[in-house]
């Protein structure tokens, strides 16, 4: 049994506002950037630990619905460098999603190299950490990597641990377990950053048009 309606074609009313309707993502949007990162990963001669700088984007998006379903979302994009190489270290794009009806959240995630991911969690709208989870094999909250990264870096799940430490603070914590190609072992690919903020959120584009027309509303005593 689910708890979803029989009708699954008719939309909600939506509130245009998103910066108004992001639950606990709502502290997330705007501009970030840190240069305390710590990254372990593997590598052959063993664990490998690497200091990063990582900036950050957070930008409202438009209200999506699934018929009755109603996200209010952002979407992200993180780069990561090192002091030593002037090539990224990392880049990611997705969306995180919130549901205001449940409490369900979604982080979507996507990386260059031939894999994607969707993670869950559930929160309440003032919460100050949140948790999302996905699990190789899972169709709902699942992992999807080309041929190669299974056999050689195998994704078996994601962890994701937020927390927010006033408006212009965060941290993340993030446990990747790996089982790479000719170990018996799970490896723990573990990333963790505390992010600033450099710049201020702005509206979705919907808001951007309904705010520009209300300024150009022409005056009665016109």
């Amino acid at each position: 049994m689910t708890s979803f309606p029989l009708d699954v074609f008719t939309e909600p009313n939506v509130d245009p506002d998103t910066l108004a309707n992001l639950g606990p993502l709502r502290r997330l949007a705007g501009r970030w950037e840190s240069e305390i990162g710590v990254d372990i990963n593997p590598k052959a001669e063993g664990p490998e630990r690497r200091v990063f700088t990582e900036r950050m984007s957070f930008d409202p998006i438009d209200a999506q619905t699934n018929g009755p379903q109603l996200f209010y979302g952002l979407r992200y994009h993180t780069h990561i460098t090192t002091k030593e190489e002037d090539i990224t270290f990392h880049d990611q794009v997705g969306y995180w999603l919130w549901e205001p009806a449940t409490g369900l959240i979604l982080q979507t995630l996507a990386i260059p190299r031939g894999q994607v991911a969707l993670a869950s969690g559930h929160a309440k709208p003032d919460d100050n950490s949140l948790t999302v989870v996905a699990t190789r094999g899972e169709t709902q909250d699942g992992i999807c990597s080309t041929a190669f990264l299974e056999y050689a870096f195998r994704t078996d799940s994601y962890t994701m641990n937020l927390t927010f430490h006033d408006e212009d603070s965060w941290s993340y914590d993030i446990k990747t377990m790996l089982l790479v190609h000719g170990r018996e072992e799970l490896f723990e690919h573990h990333d963790t950053n505390t992010l600033r903020r450099v710049g201020p959120a702005k509206p979705n584009p919907l808001m951007q048009i309904l705010t520009h027309k209300a300024k150009h509303v022409p005056s009665r005593d016109g």
